[in-house]
């Protein structure tokens, strides 16, 4: 049963911020924790760990293609529709259309809308599966056994998340591309593939393909870590699995978006 709000606003604000401090404090530890292990056990039983990463990686990946491919194409539709009616109205229709692409595709919308939609499918199962396991007594059975559940349920998920996010933040920014020139190409922009994509390609440097492969694969740590915390630390039983995954979501929507701003900041500084 949760306590009735505080009669004082100040009471209540001061009750919020020491909760996410210590929210804070519990992901920190626990981010730490998942990281030491990755560094020091990951080659410890293979044969159990990299079969379930590989499987964390489908889930995460190959099996969110078809999706990612229609949102990728929505995504190109809309930018290059709205570029294309602005920048008629000056004449800069066909200058411009490449840079567009980087700067808001490559730079910003591919790797966090990417991240979103993983955390909509993955990270949720995340909660659901550990919460689940948690509230049942799995965890605790598997720490009796002397199995580490760190090495276990959290390393494989943390991996195979990371390298999912990035793989499909590639076939997002591809896929926007395409459907980019497709609606240019409909709209009769004077405008011919091989143009198209050097423009791409002359607004990119090697800076873009570098901060491009940190932040889509730290989109999928802190996806990964949030919600496997929030799985593992939080549930004590079943009616509490739905509320785990709430917080989950939103903690993971505000780390995400945080540091999206913090690469747009390095973005402006190089």
């Amino acid at each position: 049963m949760r306590a009735p709000l505080p009669r004082a606003y100040s009471d209540y604000l001061g009750h919020q911020v020491f909760r996410f401090l210590v929210t804070l404090h519990g992901i920190g530890a626990f981010a730490l924790i998942t990281l030491g292990v990755i560094f020091t056990k990951l080659r410890t039983a293979p044969s159990v760990t990299f079969p379930l990463i590989f499987q964390e990686l489908r889930r995460s990946g190959l099996s969110l293609v078809p999706m990612f491919c229609f949102m990728s194409g929505a995504l190109g539709l809309v930018i290059i529709g709205q570029a294309v009616t602005r920048l008629s109205e000056v004449g800069a229709v066909s200058s411009f259309l490449g840079t567009i692409m980087v700067s808001v595709v490559v730079r910003e919308l591919g790797p966090l809308m990417t991240a979103m939609l993983v955390l909509s499918r993955s990270g949720t199962a995340n909660v659901i599966e550990l919460g689940t396991a948690r509230a049942l007594g799995e965890v605790e059975a598997l720490e009796a056994l002397g199995v580490d559940t760190i090495h276990y349920l959290v390393m494989p998920r943390v991996i195979g998340m990371a390298l999912g996010v990035f793989a499909l933040t590639i076939y997002f920014i591809m896929g926007a591309l395409a459907s980019g020139y497709l609606w240019a190409f409909l709209r009769e922009v004077p405008l011919r593939p091989g143009d198209y994509f050097k423009e791409f390609a002359d607004a990119l440097d090697m800076m873009d393909f570098v901060i491009l492969a940190i932040k889509s694969s730290m989109f999928g740590v802190v996806i990964a870590i949030i919600t496997c915390y929030h799985g593992l630390a939080q549930p004590l039983s079943l009616e509490e699995v739905s509320n785990a995954t709430v917080r989950a979501v939103a903690q993971s929507i505000i780390a995400c978006v945080l540091l999206d701003a913090l690469f747009i900041i390095i973005y402006v500084s190089i």
